[in-house]
C-alpha cells in the first residue's frame, strides 16, 4: 500500500510539471499560427494568409488585390530562386516588453506581443530564420 501511494505521489508530480505554463502555451500557439501563416502563403492560399493579419477584415477590396498580387508575385520569385520551400519551424519565441521599457521580459496577458522565429527550409536546401511579429486579437494570434 505504501508503495502505491509513493508512486500515486511520484505521478501527481510528474503530471503538474508537465503542465505547460500560461506564457508557453500563448508561445505555443503564437508559433503554430505564424508556422500556418506561412504554410498558407506557400501553398498558393493568399486569402487565408491576408487573413492572418491584424485589421485584414477591414481592407479596402482594391487594397486586398494589391497585397494577394505581391504574395504571388513573391511567391513566384522565391520558386524561381530557390526551388519553393519545403518545410517551416518554429526555432523559437520571445514576449516582448512594450516600447518604453525595452528588451525581453515574461508573459504579459495584457501585453500579448510576441515575436515568432521560423526557420525556412528551401527546396535547394537553403535555409533563412525570419521573424514574425504576432499580436493575439480576440482569442487568436495574428500577424502584425
Amino acid at each position: 500500500m505504501k508503495k502505491l501511494l509513493f508512486f500515486l505521489n511520484i505521478f501527481v508530480v510528474l503530471v503538474a510539471c508537465s503542465r505547460l505554463s500560461p506564457e508557453e502555451e500563448a508561445l505555443q500557439a503564437a508559433g503554430q499560427a505564424a508556422k500556418t501563416c506561412y504554410e498558407h502563403l506557400f501553398s498558393g492560399r493568399y486569402e487565408q494568409f491576408l487573413d492572418g493579419r491584424v485589421g485584414a477584415d477591414s481592407l479596402p477590396d482594391a487594397y486586398r488585390s494589391q497585397l494577394i498580387a505581391s504574395y504571388k508575385q513573391f511567391v513566384a520569385q522565391q520558386v524561381d530562386a530557390h526551388g519553393g520551400v519545403s518545410s517551416f519551424v518554429v526555432s523559437r519565441s520571445s514576449f516582448l516588453t512594450d516600447s518604453l521599457s525595452g528588451g525581453q521580459a515574461k508573459a504579459d496577458s495584457v501585453l500579448g506581443h510576441v515575436q515568432v522565429f521560423l526557420v525556412v527550409s528551401y527546396a535547394d536546401s537553403l535555409q533563412e530564420e525570419i521573424v514574425v511579429p504576432m499580436v493575439e486579437c480576440r482569442g487568436e494570434w495574428k500577424m502584425k
